[in-house]
């Protein structure tokens, strides 16, 4: 038996162009955050370290543990990145007093500075990308709210 045509498989192409938005203004932001991490003089990888330990909002202190789930690298690269960090005078380690297999980590004032550019610069770049971040979201939910054709094949 041959598959009915009405009941043909998969996403609408509208659906397709909306996560295709949505997806560009994504990269759009991120390689403006590459940019300004870069011209400040950090690489963006640190920047994001920098992210995740000042917006850290856990009952203990960040850790290593902490960039590793952040940046979603594994726990070894994480170790690294933050070795260079504090090589770099943008990170503090201190043992944790109450875990001694942990170490605790904060920003230097360096990097708290640093950081306080770098967020301004980003937070008026989502104000400018808010507008075509709405208008991806919003086709994303007007098509979702049509329903998504399902796979009915016939036996």
């Amino acid at each position: 038996m041959k598959p009915d045509p009405a009941r043909e498989t998969g996403p609408l192409p509208s659906q397709y162009a909306a996560i295709a938005s949505f997806r560009l203004e994504l990269r759009r932001f991120l390689a403006f955050s590459e940019a300004a991490a870069t011209e400040a003089g950090v690489p963006p990888q640190q920047h994001q370290a920098l992210l995740a330990v000042a917006g850290h909002t856990g009952t203990e202190p960040p850790s290593v543990g902490t960039i590793a789930e952040q940046l979603l690298i594994a726990p070894n690269s994480a170790a690294e990145l933050v070795s260079r960090m504090v090589e770099g005078g943008l990170l503090v380690k201190t043992p944790s007093p109450h875990d001694r297999r942990r170490t605790e980590l904060a920003l230097t004032e360096t990097a708290s500075n640093l950081l306080r550019q770098l967020t301004a610069a980003h937070l008026e770049e989502l104000k400018a990308l808010e507008p075509a971040l709405t208008r991806a979201l919003g086709k994303h939910r007007r098509r979702a709210s049509k329903g998504f054709r399902s796979t009915q094949l016939a036996r």
